[in-house]
């Protein structure tokens, strides 16, 4: 299949016709998205958040990307291969066994297609680094052992103390979030409790005095987390909005936020063991890695508990 046609196939699903020249065909001038093949014996999604973030580095180009998971047989991986020659796609594997691996690029060589191999140079490095064979099993990764359990009991945690629900359960907390309404507070607890953490968070209230439990717990494991009074509006009004609500409220407007700021400034700086993290315009992750950071940097251990796999 051309790579026009490939194109016209992939647009046609999503209901978009490519522009037509004056004889009525489609004009090769368009620019086509290029197929991308994520090959794997697990889900896959490690490999594609990588070449997500690869791409990233190349703007205004059009991928089509398809990831392809669990493909533990030989016959599989041979009809990929073939299919990803006829569409001139590239591919992009994380597999395990060393047949497949060495299958997918046997066959990519005679195919001509062009292929990556993410994971394999680590495994063999790893090898020689460890001096030991790696095990070649698919989904390891996500076996229930202990750490897959800790996450479970972790998000089931963090649910149960978001928002100050449930203050006493502060004690048993991993790490604390304290932080006005709208700091990411719940998102960031959400992402850290998939990492095995238990989470739990306090909303800082202008009229109102966090509770005792916040004050006698490890201070080493609270973090203060603060924003920008201009970013802070604009997430507020735009949450008011979604709720059908006036953006003139109290919640929305700038004196009050202010206001609120102050008050959770004045707060941070009587309890200087709190690491004050700016939140402004920051991604959930980034937030989270500079609180984990710190978190082993003050002897705390960091579970193993990314959800992700090959």
């Amino acid at each position: 299949m051309r790579p026009l046609e490939y194109a016209e196939r992939v647009l046609a699903t999503k209901g978009i016709a490519l522009p037509e020249s004056d004889d009525g065909a489609a004009t090769d001038q368009v620019k086509l998205p290029q197929p991308v093949y994520i090959v794997s014996d697990g889900t896959g999604d490690t490999a594609e958040k990588v070449v997500r973030a690869a791409f990233r580095q190349f703007s205004g180009h059009l991928v089509h990307l398809r990831t392809f998971s669990h493909v533990t047989r030989m016959d599989e991986l041979t009809a990929l291969l073939r299919r990803a020659a006829r569409n001139q796609a590239l591919v992009v594997t994380t597999l395990v066994r060393n047949d497949m691996r060495e299958l997918s690029k046997r066959l990519a060589k005679d195919l001509g297609v062009r292929h990556i191999d993410l994971i394999g140079e680590l495994l063999v490095e790893l090898e020689a680094f460890l001096n030991e064979a790696p095990v070649g099993v698919p989904n390891l990764f996500r076996a229930a052992d202990e750490s897959y359990f800790r996450r479970i009991e972790a998000v089931e945690f963090t649910v149960k103390a978001d928002d100050g629900k449930e203050p006493r359960m502060l004690r048993e907390a991993d790490i604390v979030l304290v932080g006005v309404s709208r700091t990411s507070k719940t998102p960031l607890s959400t992402f850290l409790a998939h990492k095995g953490f238990k989470v739990g968070n306090v909303p800082l209230y202008l009229d109102s005095t966090p509770p005792a439990e916040l004050f006698t717990i490890d201070q080493r494991k609270v973090f203060a987390l603060l924003i920008e009074p201009d970013a802070l509006q604009a997430i507020r009004r735009g949450r008011l909005r979604s709720m059908g609500m006036p953006s003139d409220t109290n919640y929305g407007d700038m004196d009050y936020i202010l206001a609120e700021l102050e008050h959770a400034q004045r707060l941070f700086r009587t309890n200087p063991a709190w690491p004050v993290i700016d939140v402004t315009n920051k991604a959930v992750e980034e937030t989270a890695a500079t609180i984990l950071r710190i978190f082993q940097d003050r002897g705390f251990g960091i579970p193993l508990g990314d959800v992700s796999q090959l």
